[in-house]
């Protein structure tokens, strides 16, 4: 390959994931396409990565309709992206060495190129792969930030985090301890998240939401009440927030999976409930976690800190067996199959 200052041998074709078509109500295999394609030459400027290890997030679903939202969807026909972390195999950047790993954005595709400008090195030696695109990643982040920016947490709040046993609420609800939480709940989609999130996590209390209404599950759980809020499913957990809460609540609104997969014609009603807001004086606030690229050192040193001290854990979810399982390990995540982080190792 030409106009680059340091090669490797790579292959002629890859294969990549192509959005096949939308779907309409929870996503099927039919809506992935895998191909092979030609690997490009990445040219002065760039790099040419082999990806490693692949994320998959909920934000990809509301990212295959073309509904109005805050990022672009993707497009019929073509790649998918999201978050990798891939070895450096051609690198036309200074500072960029062949080995290199690096965090970048061009997920669900065996070899990617990636501008310079917006690769971001990482050590392996510090940290597992995995963990760049979880606990000290983007999930990471936005449980940070959204505990401690969005919903103003303070020491002794009392703290119910949804989805707690996902790649956001495992973090949220251990942040919320070491920084002296006078409790924490945690709600999980089956038994074994629960106990998860109370034994190994630390979590004062947890219970399985299929088991019976939110509502009833948190009150007995919270019997004083809640402070603060960090929502991942919306929906009934929500309404269960809002009728829990203390006055002065705030809830840190991050996702809202329950309804990520349904029709415009079956979405439920909001909670039915928020009138009550107004007496109580609540603040529910959305966020998006680049919003907060400036706590970004804080969060590395501080979570990086008790990750090393053994104070925080995580788990992940690794779907093994290269790029063409993707598929099922995203629909997988959207069921809730995974425990922690759902990755995908290429």
């Amino acid at each position: 390959m030409s106009g680059v200052d340091d090669v490797m041998t790579v292959p002629s074709t890859a294969q990549e994931i192509r959005l096949a078509s939308r779907p309409e109500g929870f996503p099927t295999l039919e809506n992935f396409e895998l191909v092979s394609v030609a690997v490009p030459e990445p040219g002065e400027g760039r790099l040419l990565v082999r990806n490693l290890i692949m994320s998959v997030d909920p934000y990809m679903r509301g990212r295959m309709s073309d509904a109005k939202s805050y990022v672009a969807p993707y497009e019929v026909g073509k790649v998918m992206e999201g978050g990798a972390i891939g070895e450096v195999v051609v690198s036309g950047v200074e500072g960029f060495a062949v080995g290199d790993k690096v965090l970048h954005g061009s997920g669900w595709r065996e070899y990617a190129v990636v501008d310079g400008a917006r690769a971001v090195k990482v050590d392996p030696e510090k940290a597992p792969l995995g963990a760049y695109l979880g606990v000290l990643g983007m999930p990471g982040l936005t449980a940070y930030a959204g505990l401690l920016e969005v919903a103003s947490f303070k020491e002794g709040d009392v703290v119910f985090v949804s989805g707690a046993a996902g790649a956001v609420g495992q973090v949220v609800g251990q942040v919320a301890k070491l920084r002296g939480a006078a409790r924490v709940i945690g709600s999980a989609g089956t038994d074994e998240k629960v106990a998860y999130l109370v034994d190994e996590l630390g979590f004062d209390a947890a219970f399985n939401y299929r088991n019976g209404p939110v509502a009833e599950q948190l009150a007995a759980a919270a019997p004083e009440g809640i402070d603060v809020f960090f929502d991942n499913v919306g929906g009934e957990h929500l309404e269960a927030a809002v009728a829990s809460f203390n006055n002065y609540g705030r809830a840190a609104l991050c996702g809202a999976i329950s309804v990520y997969n349904a029709k415009a014609s079956d979405l439920p009603p909001g909670p039915r409930n928020l009138g009550l807001a107004v007496g109580k004086r609540l603040t529910l606030r959305g966020f998006l976690v680049w919003d907060f690229d400036h706590l970004q050192e804080e969060f590395v040193r501080e979570v990086g800190g008790w990750i090393a001290e053994g104070k925080l854990r995580y788990r992940e979810t690794v779907t093994e067996g290269g790029l063409g399982k993707a598929p099922e390990a995203f629909l997988g995540m959207l069921r809730g199959d995974n425990l922690g982080k759902a990755l995908v190792r290429l």
